[in-house]
């Protein structure tokens, strides 16, 4: 029986990604459902090698370093049927030309939500403990402490604010169900019985700042999400609580949370920040109240690996003729990351 032709694709992205994301049983079974050259990772759209390939091309496979896909990748790759895009969001990879043509988008954003996830419960499991505090403590006294600085210390009934039942928030909600926390929930989008189902307390935004001990944000950064977090909101959240934030900075009002961390009220534990890296005079660098990590929450290292599956498993379902399994939807775009 004669072999169905293949998929003519190419790989878009910076190539520094390509090896994680597709180590060799990765990239086997990648070139079992498409024609594609692990040599050519196209970063411009109008390099000759890269113009020759694209001229056939019906698969763009694409990572963090793709070019933006516009009217000029419709005309350089005027057979193009989907693109497969091995990382997050994709609002700002794919321009409306795209769209307009009816090209399938795929994201694996869902796999890149997993350690995010699991990075998040850590952090609250920690803040519960109080474990930054103790630490800083123990650093500089070399002592235990006392039962009065641990009075305030625990995860027993815990009022954990989830901000947004995005992919990460939903991921989030599903582990922290085996533990004794009380979790809340603010998303505009769910409804109470929902959020009853994904195991939280529904409530409005500034409700939920008063009643939380700790706060993880997992809101998309839109324009509606901008700086939500206010100077006015931050004040409502309570003396002592820790604000997590694994989601983007833009959803914090800087300046605002500076003084709040900086006056000692609150704590935080930031994996991202507005701007991105923070200048290096930024107080929050130094605070002990203050836990900053450089944007590790997402796909790190063999984690990547997730993502390239989840390209291979959609490229697979093309060639079956079925549709893509993570579709983007481009009425979804203004409200999702």
């Amino acid at each position: 029986m004669p072999r169905t032709p293949l998929f003519k694709a190419v790989f878009a992205m910076d190539p520094v990604h390509l090896p994680l994301l597709f180590p060799e049983s990765v990239m086997a079974r990648l070139r079992q459902a498409a024609d594609i050259d692990p040599g050519l990772v196209v970063q411009d759209l109008t390099e000759p090698r890269a113009a020759a390939a694209l001229a056939h091309a019906e698969v763009l496979v694409t990572g963090w370093g793709c070019p933006h896909l516009g009217a000029a990748a419709l005309t350089a790759a005027p057979s193009l049927r989907a693109v497969l895009h091995a990382a997050g969001s994709v609002r700002s990879l794919v321009g409306e030309a795209l769209w307009r043509h009816g090209v399938s988008v795929s994201s694996a954003a869902h796999g890149n939500a997993v350690p995010v996830a699991e990075y998040t419960l850590a952090m609250i499991l920690l803040a519960g403990k109080d474990a930054f505090t103790h630490r800083e403590r123990f650093r500089a006294t070399h002592t235990h402490p006392t039962p009065a600085q641990t009075a305030a210390t625990g995860n027993l009934g815990r009022r954990v604010g989830v901000v947004g039942a995005s992919r990460v928030g939903r991921r989030l909600l599903d582990l922290l169900r085996p533990y004794d926390l009380h979790v809340l929930l603010y998303d505009p989008y769910v409804t109470a019985a929902e959020a009853a189902a994904l195991g939280a307390e529904p409530l409005p935004l500034d409700e939920l700042l008063r009643r939380s001990d700790i706060v993880s944000l997992h809101a998309p950064d839109v324009p509606a999400t901008r700086h939500m977090l206010d100077r006015r909101r931050l004040a409502l959240i309570r003396d002592g609580a820790v604000l997590v934030n694994t989601s983007r900075g833009a959803l914090v009002d800087h300046d605002a949370l500076t003084d709040e961390l900086v006056s000692g009220r609150l704590a935080a534990v930031l994996d991202v920040t507005e701007p991105e890296p923070l200048p290096a005079d930024s107080p929050l660098y130094t605070l002990p109240n203050v836990f900053l990590t450089p944007h590790i929450a997402g796909s790190l290292g063999n984690e990547l690996e997730r993502l390239g599956l989840i390209v291979v498993t959609e490229l697979e379902r093309l060639a079956a003729g079925l549709p893509p399994a993570h579709a983007v939807r481009y009425e979804d775009l203004a409200r999702v990351a």
